[in-house]
């Protein structure tokens, strides 16, 4: 549970955050986070500094590209 940041040196990275219904991706080649709410088709930018943001990576789980692009309802 929760991710370091040396899981985001030289990775895309995906996590889960399910108390918030919600999903971020970790972009490695533009250095930019995006997240996701479960049910949304589209994901937004959000500044790395996003509370949300520093809860998943200190609770969530890390999950594929698969199914952060699949989605959750």
């Amino acid at each position: 549970m929760g991710l370091s940041k040396a899981d985001f040196r030289d990775r895309d990275v995906y996590v889960d955050y399910p108390f918030e219904d919600v999903m971020f991706r970790f972009d490695s080649k533009t250095g930019g986070f995006f997240q996701k709410f479960y049910g949304a088709a589209h994901e937004a930018a959000v500044p790395h500094d996003n509370r949300l943001l520093t809860e998943a990576i200190l609770q969530g789980e890390e999950i594929d590209a698969a199914a952060y692009h699949a989605g959750k309802k």
